[in-house]
């Protein structure tokens, strides 16, 4: 039998246990976070959840100690939430969250300085394009391209801050500041 169709017996009775006791519940919560609100909060649940008991057909023998156990668990549950820790922001403040996807104009602008970099590229001699490759885009250390290339780890250094140099100084040419 639901609480609807037991008449309202059940209802009076649950009428009478928030009259006795809703101050004691709210003084519990209240104790643990000195605020009106969320010690309302979780006295209301406390008394949600002792109704959705009745109605599941459970029969609560002690409904105070049950509702101040409820309350005491429900306050401490708070404690942990992501809500109590984080809280929440204004709709303004999500406006300034950026997306982990890019934009149009992001990918566009991103598209526009790869060709002018490749454009770049070209222009440089084919031992500058090597290096800056073995190094750049095939991520091989200093001893993997000297031994590579045949040569010293003392010479891949210079000749990557040589061919770096060119290829900051071309990008500069085209307009390309170095912080992109």
């Amino acid at each position: 039998m639901t609480l609807q169709s037991a008449g309202g017996s059940r209802r009076n009775e649950f009428d009478a246990l928030y009259s006795r006791f809703n101050r004691e519940v709210w003084a519990l919560a209240f104790a643990r976070w000195l605020d009106d609100d969320s010690a309302m909060d979780i006295m209301q649940e406390a008394y949600l959840r002792l109704w959705r008991e009745w109605e599941a057909g459970q029969e609560i023998q002690n409904p105070r100690a049950w509702l101040l156990r409820v309350a005491r668990n429900l306050a401490e549950d708070y404690s942990k939430s992501a809500f109590r820790r984080n809280g929440t922001a204004a709709p303004e403040t999500m406006l300034g969250i950026r997306s982990i996807d890019t934009t149009p104009m992001e990918k566009l602008e991103a598209n526009e300085l790869h060709q002018t970099v490749r454009d770049v590229l070209r222009e440089l001699g084919p031992q500058d394009r090597e290096i800056l490759t073995l190094r750049y885009a095939l991520d091989y250390s200093t001893e993997a391209i000297a031994e590579t290339m045949g040569i010293e780890t003392t010479a891949v250094h210079m000749r990557l801050s040589r061919a770096r140099k060119r290829t900051a100084d071309l990008l500069r040419e085209q307009g390309v500041d170095g912080n992109e």
